[in-house]
């Protein structure tokens, strides 16, 4: 590794489905969601269709009705049911070892997530990982309208080309957002986008973490 000639300098890291394994938790949050009520559960399969942000308009395919409550309700209950169970959640595979690996390299690590900040720092020290993290940005509420204004001061407290930073996440989301910081984007097909929409986001795209460590132990 101390020979590898990474090309990037800095990282900004997703967090859900990137680093933390929590596809299962979200299905289960919204499933509970749908059955209070009474409407019909997703499965993984309508979840990989249908996920997408604003997670309000994921919402309302999933079946709810904001012309009965608004979104702020549904939005507030699942952050209620998720962060109950949400330290049942793992890591994903490898996800220790390639924040080392980079560590090492002596390569800037950030967080960006449309999670609230409060949560993202409760998990990383509760797997302890934080001090792998210069920065960890986050949203100041739980309804995840987006994350591209926190990824631009976050490029302005990087200070940093922008050809010397790589942001690394689990959806077309990610994509959107490295476009508009003008970085380029590595996308892991382990998260809450399937393959198949992936694939339409026209940058690399890698099955796990295990295949990234690799990537960066040949450059």
């Amino acid at each position: 590794m101390k020979n590898s000639t990474f090309a990037y300098r800095h990282i900004i890291w997703d967090w859900n489905g990137t680093l933390l394994d929590d596809k299962w938790l979200c299905i289960h949050s919204i499933n509970t969601l749908l059955q209070l009520r009474n409407l019909p559960e997703i499965d993984e399969s309508k979840y990989d269709r249908i996920f997408r942000f604003p997670v309000k308009d994921y919402y309302h395919d999933a079946g709810f009705d904001f012309s009965i409550e608004p979104f702020e309700i549904p939005a507030m209950e699942f952050t209620d049911i998720y962060d109950f169970r949400k330290k049942e959640c793992r890591l994903q595979p490898g996800a220790v070892e390639i924040l080392e690996s980079f560590s090492r390299l002596g390569v800037s690590q950030y967080l960006l997530s449309a999670s609230e900040t409060g949560v993202l720092l409760d998990m990383t020290e509760h797997f302890g990982i934080s001090h792998y993290f210069k920065q960890i940005k986050g949203l100041d509420n739980h309804y995840a309208h987006g994350k591209s204004d926190l990824g631009m001061e976050l490029m302005q407290s990087i200070g940093a080309p922008a050809d010397s930073i790589v942001m690394i996440g689990d959806t077309c989301h990610d994509k959107e957002v490295a476009d508009i910081l003008g970085v380029r984007a590595i996308l892991l097909t382990h998260g809450h986008f399937p393959v198949d929409r992936l694939i339409s986001c026209g940058t690399l795209l890698l099955n796990n973490l295990d295949e990234l460590k690799k990537l960066i132990s040949q450059s």
